[in-house]
C-alpha cells in the first residue's frame, strides 16, 4: 500500500512539473518580448551599448561560482547611490541565496546567466555553434525557473548575459525567439579583464585595468556604455578589482557621466508588463 502511494504520489509531482515547464516556455514565448525605445548598438544580435550620444553608463556584474565582491559591490553602489545590473547562472542563485536577497532589496537588476554555463559558440570561429536549440532553450528555461524560485517574474528579467560573455547570431536569435534579449558588456574599456589570474598571459592589474579604462575614456568615451565587473573571482587573483570602484565611479562622475539603470541606459519596455 505505501509503494503505491509513494508511487501515486510520483506520478503527480511528474505532471504537476512537466505542467509548470510548458507553462513557463508558453510564457517566455508568448507576447512580444521586448522592444527598443531609444539608439542602442547591436553585436550579432545583442544589445551591447546604449545611446552615444548620452554621457550616461551601466555597471553590469556576472557571476556563476564566486561572491567575494558581493558586499564591497552592494556598499559602493549604495553609496554612490547608483543601481546595477547583475546576471548570474542558476548555481550562484542556489548557493548565494543571502546575496540575492540583498540585490532584491537595494533595487538592482536581476537576470540570467544560464543554468550550467555552456559555451555557447567556439572561440575562434564565432558562427560556429556548440549547443543545439533544444539544448539551449532547456538550459535557459531551468535558469528562469530558479529566478522564479527567488520572486523574480519572468516579465522582470527580459535581459540575459551569455555564459563567458559569448554568443552569435544565431543563439540571439534563439532568446529573441523566447522574447528575451541578449545583452553583453561594451568591447573597449578592458574592465572585464578583472578575472584574469597572475598565472594569465593576459593577467591585468587592477591598476592597469582602472588606467586603461580611463585612457579608453579620455580617446573615445564612455557614451552609452555596459561596463562589466565581476562579482567574483578566482581565490589566486588578490588584487581584486571591485574594491576600486567607488574610486572609478566617482572618477567618472567628475567627468560629468551619469550611471543609470539597465532599463534607461537601453530604454526597452516589455511588451507583457
Amino acid at each position: 500500500m505505501m509503494k503505491r502511494l509513494i508511487l501515486f504520489l510520483s506520478c503527480i509531482y511528474l505532471v504537476i512539473d512537466i505542467c509548470a515547464e510548458s507553462e513557463m516556455r508558453a510564457n517566455l514565448s508568448a507576447g512580444g518580448g521586448v522592444n527598443a525605445l531609444k539608439s542602442v548598438v547591436y553585436d550579432a544580435g545583442g544589445i551591447v551599448r546604449g545611446d552615444t550620444s548620452q554621457k550616461e553608463l551601466t555597471l553590469i556584474f556576472t557571476a556563476a561560482g564566486q561572491a567575494d565582491g558581493a558586499s564591497s559591490i552592494l556598499r559602493t553602489l549604495d553609496k554612490q547611490h547608483v543601481k546595477g545590473a547583475f546576471f548570474f547562472t542558476s548555481g550562484f542563485f542556489r548557493k548565494f541565496p543571502d546575496v540575492i536577497k540583498a540585490i532584491q532589496k537595494d533595487g538592482h537588476y536581476l537576470g540570467g546567466h544560464s543554468d550550467k554555463h555552456p559555451l555557447y559558440c567556439d572561440w575562434g570561429k564565432r558562427d560556429s555553434t556548440l549547443i543545439t536549440k533544444e539544448d539551449f532553450i532547456t538550459d535557459i528555461m531551468a535558469n528562469y525557473k530558479v529566478l522564479a524560485e527567488a520572486g523574480i517574474e519572468y516579465e522582470k528579467a527580459p535581459f540575459f548575459i551569455p555564459p563567458y560573455e559569448w554568443y552569435n547570431k544565431e543563439v540571439a536569435g534563439w532568446a529573441k525567439s523566447l522574447g528575451i534579449q541578449i545583452v553583453n558588456f561594451t568591447p573597449g574599456s578592458g574592465s572585464n579583464a578583472d578575472y584574469t589570474t597572475p598565472d594569465m598571459k593576459n593577467y591585468k592589474s587592477s591598476q592597469e585595468i582602472y588606467e586603461r579604462i580611463m585612457e579608453y575614456e579620455a580617446k573615445n568615451g564612455l557614451n552609452g556604455h555596459l561596463l562589466l565587473v565581476h562579482l567574483g573571482t578566482h581565490p589566486n587573483r588578490t588584487d581584486k578589482f571591485y574594491n576600486r570602484l567607488d574610486e572609478l565611479i566617482r572618477a567618472l562622475k567628475r567627468k560629468g557621466y551619469k550611471f543609470v539603470p539597465l532599463e534607461e541606459l537601453i530604454a526597452f519596455f516589455n511588451d507583457d508588463i
